[in-house]
């Protein structure tokens, strides 16, 4: 990957909706260069996918929420188990192993208090969990989905 290609990313970050032509103007490319490179990118498997980002409140689901997950079985099964059932629930976003004292965290967004109770209790109904942490954001003062790729 040379630096056209991390500028295309930069630009495909922040709008990939442009046209190619645009992109290809941005960058220093003319269209049929950027579009294979473009196609390159996405078959390498560099570019995932193409989405629109949503504003949560304005589609009711406002509010943020992190929650760190201790369990006391850190077996293979236990952990597929875990993850098939965790990532079959649209309220988790972003869901992480980690090193340190907290096994999982988890993002979650839901409408309101209800909401978020109802995730938890089908959380903890699912399967053991030793301890079960949510932090509850007050406010968003950054969220960014672009990766600083230079």
């Amino acid at each position: 990957m040379d630096a056209i290609d991390r500028r295309i990313l930069n630009v495909l970050q922040q709008d990939a909706s442009l046209s190619v032509a645009e992109i290809g103007q941005r960058v220093g490319l003319s269209s049929t260069p950027c579009w294979k490179r473009i196609q390159r990118l996405e078959a390498d498997g560099v570019i995932l996918k193409r989405v629109a980002l949503v504003d949560q409140n304005k589609v009711g689901v406002g509010i943020n929420v992190v929650v760190s997950i201790e369990t006391g079985d850190h077996s293979q099964e236990w952990l597929e188990r875990f993850a098939q059932t965790v990532s079959a629930m649209p309220e988790v976003l972003d869901f992480f192993r980690m090193a340190g004292d907290v096994d999982y965290l988890l993002r979650v967004v839901v409408a309101d208090m209800q909401a978020y109770d109802a995730f938890y209790k089908r959380l903890i109904a699912a399967i053991p969990l030793k301890n079960v942490t949510s932090r509850f954001a007050m406010e968003k003062i950054k969220s960014t989905t672009a990766l600083p790729i230079s």
